[in-house]
């Protein structure tokens, strides 16, 4: 069964200037505030930017596919913890992501959850739409 997610942004003024505003329409989790310095600048200052709703929807997907693999195999995750860092470069764009991912997975060795972990990296949906760019993933495990 596919499913369809929807949102819908709103943009005033030049792109230094400007500002706008993200609706997450199908989940109505709400509208977020968007501009370009909250891509550039260091602070965000209560605002989002495309980078960080795609490092959102990376860590999520991530372990997803993960807890889903590890599952199959007969080893459900007693914890996943992602973070995703994506990195936006004026005049280059994206130019990379970060993955990091900590696991707690009774019966696996950390060197079997790192297999998996780096099986999920290429597997995931969102990995997948953004080939192309380069993903690293750093992986720790707890026993």
């Amino acid at each position: 069964m596919a499913a369809t997610r929807n949102a819908r942004a709103h943009w005033e003024g030049s792109l230094l200037e400007g500002a706008g505003q993200v609706n997450l329409e199908s989940s109505g989790l709400g509208t977020f505030d968007v501009t370009w310095a909250a891509r550039t600048e260091e602070a965000a200052s209560g605002r989002t930017s495309p980078e960080e709703l795609i490092a959102a929807a990376h860590s999520s997907c991530y372990n997803m596919a993960l807890s889903h693999a590890l599952a199959t195999a007969g080893n459900p995750p007693e914890a996943l913890d992602t973070a995703a860092a994506v990195t936006f470069q004026p005049g280059e764009g994206i130019t990379g992501i970060k993955l990091a991912v900590n696991g707690k997975v009774p019966g696996l060795t950390a060197e079997e959850f790192a297999s998996f972990a780096e099986d999920a990296k290429k597997n995931c949906p969102v990995s997948q739409a953004l080939t192309g760019t380069t993903i690293t993933l750093d992986v720790t495990f707890t026993a």
